[in-house]
């Protein structure tokens, strides 16, 4: 096979969601090593959500959430906006170095973030709920900084392993969330 573009969503949006998808692993890298609260996962999660392209088309909320995300980075890490010496470690990733991965890796980190990607549908609508789970929120934040990390196949076959358990706790605090929920009985049922 002589052609080796591979491309994940086409246009105008697609690139804004690819600048959306770039931001939310600064953020995520900017959490590594420094505290962060709940405002943060909630900020993964819609980012996330907001790129599942048959959610969000709309070009101005993709632009929204991007300055959105890089906005909370900057809470993470204050410093990064004014540091002289600028290490990178906290920027924006270029989500097109993945296309360019050799074919497995590509394939792996392009799983595991469609993997994500799908859960924070359900991670987003639990923690408007008020549900939130560490594991499930340390998950997101390991596995948007490992799309940015030079890693070989068995180490990435890792996380996807990790992400099918993330997967089952993320849909059972969906799942509680709208049992357990006042608002969301009355919503379903009247």
């Amino acid at each position: 096979m002589e052609n080796k573009k591979f491309c994940f969503q086409v246009g105008q949006t697609a690139e804004l969601q690819d600048e959306l998808t770039g931001a939310l692993i600064g953020l995520a890298r900017a959490c590594e090593n420094n505290p962060y609260d709940a405002s943060v996962t909630d900020i993964i999660a819609e980012g996330l959500f907001a790129t599942i392209t048959n959610v969000n088309l709309d070009d101005e909320i993709i632009r929204e959430m991007t300055e959105k995300v890089r906005k909370k980075k900057y809470e993470v890490v204050p410093n990064c906006r004014v540091c002289t010496a600028k290490c990178g470690n906290t920027d924006d990733y270029d989500v097109t170095r993945i296309r360019n991965e050799a074919d497995d890796i590509r394939s792996l980190k392009s799983l595991i973030l469609c993997c994500i990607k799908g859960m924070a549908a359900d991670l987003y609508h639990a923690n408007l709920l008020g549900y939130r789970d560490n594991t499930v929120n340390d998950f997101f934040i390991k596995a948007l900084c490992i799309l940015s990390y030079d890693l070989n196949k068995e180490e990435l076959l890792k996380v996807v392993t990790e992400a099918e358990e993330v997967k089952h706790k993320c849909m059972e605090l969906r799942s509680k969330s709208n049992t357990e929920n006042d608002e969301y009985k009355r919503q379903i049922y009247g």
